[in-house]
């Protein structure tokens, strides 16, 4: 038998937003938690979006080898847009080949529920709690506690006071949920994700550092915080190894990019408003699903694709110099333009977008049909950053080469068995 490991996943949470508000003394026991455990931040997975960057943190690999590349994909028959849901992933997440009792409560990626030596209740997208609960005799007992799947977020838009009171409920209920099965479920690894920073940061971003909404920010953080110092008590009462950890970084959002809009603009997409992607066409030589993922129109991969083998390595060149060129007021939108194999080997390679973008930091890339302008602004106010996620490890090692979200699988196991 190896270590017992508790391992609180906290989504969109960067690692730099950590240091500065336990220096601002906004979370006082996760500053005493840095003195005594190791803090370091890691890079999210390619693309990074929680769906692709919670599969490999799950199954140590990429996305062309667990398979999942995003939150949509586009049937390519219907061009109707399909969720992946956890029957897609095709690599075995860590509790499974560790073979231990493991609760894993709130883990993107893992709807719908499926048996497991243990229990699990399934994170977002999660659709009915009653097939996001495995075993299923845990169902009436979260709907007695009024446990609640996910934040409602489209309150964000509309009433943001709203917004806030609903974020706090749902924290509450979850909180409440995860304790109890802490306590009274059997484990030796226990995997617990928290959302709703996500939430906020992706519609109130701008006020983490000060503003009107940065009274939120201090009272999540300060329950988050309480939570932590909590955790890392109760871990240590039963000689477990704490590790802390995020799927991606966030930013303040400069502007939202529309690709599908800019490929519209040079004659390699023909849009379609609020038909999306199912009116395409031959005409459309081209098109983006998010996040970042650029995707020739091909014949025999699409039942309307319009491109041949032969032409499409000279589109591909045309599309990297076109976004390549992409700029702001001087500056420029990508870091860097990637071909489809240079960050994506592995069996389900074939399903990878074709090239992928990965933007600096302040521009948020989108896959909108109906816009009319390259640049806008959403309600939206943060972004994903590749780099700035965090781990943080207390009561082991924090290994020197363990650099991005997919390490973290090996971390675990090391110290599992």
């Amino acid at each position: 038998m190896g270590r017992k490991v508790v391992l609180i996943g906290l989504d969109g949470v960067p690692c730099s937003l950590l240091r500065e508000y336990a220096q601002r003394g906004l979370m006082p026991r996760m500053a005493e938690m840095l003195r005594e455990g190791q803090l370091r931040p890691i890079r999210s997975s390619i693309p990074e979006v929680s769906s692709v960057a919670w599969a490999s943190f799950m199954t140590g690999l990429g996305a062309a080898q667990h398979g999942i590349f995003g939150f949509m994909e586009l049937d390519p028959l219907s061009y109707e847009y399909v969720f992946p849901d956890f029957t897609w992933l095709k690599a075995p997440p860590f509790w499974q080949e560790a073979d231990v009792e493991a609760v894993v409560f709130n883990l993107p990626q893992t709807y719908p529920a499926r048996p497991l030596r243990g229990v699990m209740v399934s994170g977002f997208v999660a659709l009915e709690l009653q097939r996001a609960v495995y075993p299923p005799r845990l169902y009436p007992l979260l709907r007695q506690m009024g446990y609640r799947l996910d934040v409602q977020s489209h309150l964000a838009r509309e009433q943001p006071e709203a917004f806030f009171k609903d974020l706090f409920l749902t924290l509450r209920h979850r909180l409440q949920a995860l304790w109890h099965l802490f306590y009274h479920e059997p484990w030796q690894l226990f995997v617990a994700a928290i959302t709703e920073t996500d939430r906020l940061h992706h519609y109130f971003y701008r006020s983490a550092l000060g503003g009107r909404h940065y009274w939120a920010f201090q009272e999540l953080y300060g329950i988050l915080d309480e939570f932590l110092g909590a955790m890392m008590e109760a871990a240590l009462r039963q000689d477990a190894v704490l590790i802390t950890c995020s799927d991606h970084g966030f930013c303040p959002i400069r502007a939202e990019v529309y690709l599908n809009h800019f490929l519209a603009r040079r004659g390699l997409f023909s849009p379609n408003g609020s038909e999306g992607l199912r009116a395409m066409d031959g005409a459309s030589r081209a098109f983006c699903l998010e996040p970042s993922r650029v995707y020739v129109h091909l014949r025999g991969r699409y039942a309307r694709g319009s491109q041949g083998e032969a032409e499409y390595e000279a589109l591909r060149q045309e599309l990297k110099e076109s976004f390549e060129a992409l700029s702001l007021e001087g500056q420029k939108v990508l870091r860097r333009v990637y071909l489809k194999e240079e960050v994506f080997q592995g069996p389900w390679a074939e399903e990878a977008p074709d090239l992928y973008l990965l933007p600096q930091e302040g521009f948020a890339l989108r896959a909108s049909t109906s816009a009319s302008e390259v640049f806008g602004r959403s309600l939206m106010q943060g972004a994903h950053t590749y780099e700035d996620a965090h781990v943080f490890v207390a009561g082991a090692e924090l290994p020197p080469g363990l650099g991005s979200i997919a390490d973290l699988k090996g971390l675990v196991l090391s110290l599992l068995v």
